[in-house]
């Protein structure tokens, strides 16, 4: 049986490569935070909370991440572990730079002094990219951060890097854009958008308060995404990879579409400036030939198609 230990896994993307990991037999380690053990929401609505062992070990500590390594011995260490969003980064930027970096860097000076054949994959970003001089995005586009996340996004990506070629560790990026579901966190704009569109169709609010529409983004499916994490630590050489869907979608089509599917009014939205990012990604789409080609992975889901499966999802949690 293999052991994989998956860090951030009280989020979206480690729920749902929890489940996956475990119908494949795995057995799992979990590292979250303490206050949420009281929440497992995600894990409840899977069905897993009673398949995985938790571990409250604090990722900001060299000698804690060390310990847990050598003593649970894992196969596999998937990182998605982080301050995530884009939003709050710019508010608190010199923590969610050190907290990102800290993590990465903590698992990688521990991996180079206990095992050098586990397998480390660790979260990349699209938003390491900025507003990229050329679409699509590739391997070879160039690293221009405008966020505090995708600054420390970059770093990550560079450190993994380093740490592959001096030292001969197993380690990837994987490049996820944007992916969706129901289980994201309601501070991300499909979420919010879909959850508060309903609760407005229900007469529970009369206002969606929303911040500015005018940007594309690259947008796809955490259940069909995550799989590519696995996938990245099969191969017989460590390498990055792009996941994504190939195009770009505008947040206001987004909006559009959601309320037209429920019969709800554009005059339900109300534009605030205060929502505004301080910088922001005008458009952006990656090329996923290589993820699909090399690991076989395969994905052709139109995002609308998405957004009915999200709809519905919400509509029937809601009930």
């Amino acid at each position: 049986m293999k052991k994989a230990l998956i860090t951030g896994i009280h989020g979206q993307d480690g729920s749902y490569l929890a489940k996956f990991l475990l119908e494949k037999g795995y057995n799992i380690k979990g590292v979250l935070r303490e206050n949420e053990l009281k929440n497992l929401f995600r894990h409840n609505y899977l069905n897993i909370k009673d398949k995985i062992h938790y571990s409250t070990v604090n990722l900001l500590n060299e000698k804690e991440v060390e310990l847990l390594i050598k003593d649970y011995q894992p196969d596999e260490i998937y990182n998605l572990a982080a301050i995530s969003s884009v939003g709050i980064s710019f508010e608190y930027p010199e923590k969610t730079i050190n907290n990102n970096n800290k993590i990465i860097m903590n698992i990688l000076k521990s991996l180079r002094k206990i095992n050098k054949d586990l397998k480390l994959y660790q979260a990349a970003s699209s938003e390491m990219y900025g507003n990229p001089p050329e679409l699509p995005v590739t391997l070879n586009t160039p690293l221009k951060p405008i966020s505090p996340y995708g600054i420390s996004k970059s770093f990550g990506y560079r450190a993994v890097n380093k740490y592959r070629n001096l030292y001969n560790i197993f380690a990837v990026n994987g490049i996820l854009f944007n992916h969706e579901s129901f289980l994201r966190d309601e501070k991300y704009f499909v979420k919010k958008l879909i959850k508060q569109s309903l609760e407005i169709k229900d007469r529970k609010r009369e206002k969606l308060f929303l911040g500015n529409l005018n940007v594309k983004r690259d947008f796809g499916y955490s259940p069909d995404y995550i799989k590519s994490m696995w996938k990245m630590l099969q191969n017989r050489e460590p390498k990055n990879y792009i996941v994504c869907s190939g195009e770009s979608i505008s947040l206001e089509n987004i909006v559009d579409y959601v309320l037209k599917k429920l019969n709800l009014k554009k005059n339900v939205v109300e534009i605030k400036k205060s929502l505004y990012r301080p910088a922001e990604i005008k458009n952006v789409y990656g090329d996923n030939t290589k993820a699909k080609t090399e690991l076989g992975w395969k994905y052709n889901k139109s995002f609308y198609d998405i957004l009915d499966i999200l709809i519905e999802e919400e509509r029937k949690y809601l009930k």
